[in-house]
């Protein structure tokens, strides 16, 4: 079970979603830390960044929208999972690197019903 706690958006490729949870949309150089040992790990960043750290403006449609989950926040445990996020699905909705992936349609719909304290139970 994870909260979600951020929605980032890419404002060039669509309008800003409608939820009660807190909104932001992406910059070109946002990232978020994935570097085990570095002060930063599992926080944003800005690019560029000198330990590795995911690039969140993407070609694809996979971080045109982006929730932040709760996923090892507090406490923060190097190398228990980095850059946790419900996002876009790929096509044929193949396999992520442990995120949660919806339609994007169906993420909105997920986004409209979501406020602060709202849960995510993965069964």
């Amino acid at each position: 079970m994870w909260r979600p706690v951020l929605v980032l958006y890419r404002a060039d490729r669509m309008k800003r979603p409608r939820t009660l949870l807190p909104v932001r949309p992406l910059e070109p150089d946002d990232g978020w830390c994935d570097a085990i040992g570095d002060r930063n790990y599992n926080r944003p960043v800005r690019h560029p960044y000198p330990a590795g750290a995911e690039r969140l403006w993407r070609e694809d449609a996979l971080y045109d929208l982006i929730v932040v989950l709760d996923h090892n926040r507090r406490p923060r445990v190097q190398g228990a999972g980095s850059a946790i996020f419900m996002h876009v699905a790929r096509p044929g909705y193949r396999p992520t690197e442990g995120c949660i992936a919806l339609a994007r349609q169906h993420l909105l719909l997920v986004l409209a019903g979501a406020a602060p304290g709202t849960r995510v139970v993965i069964g």
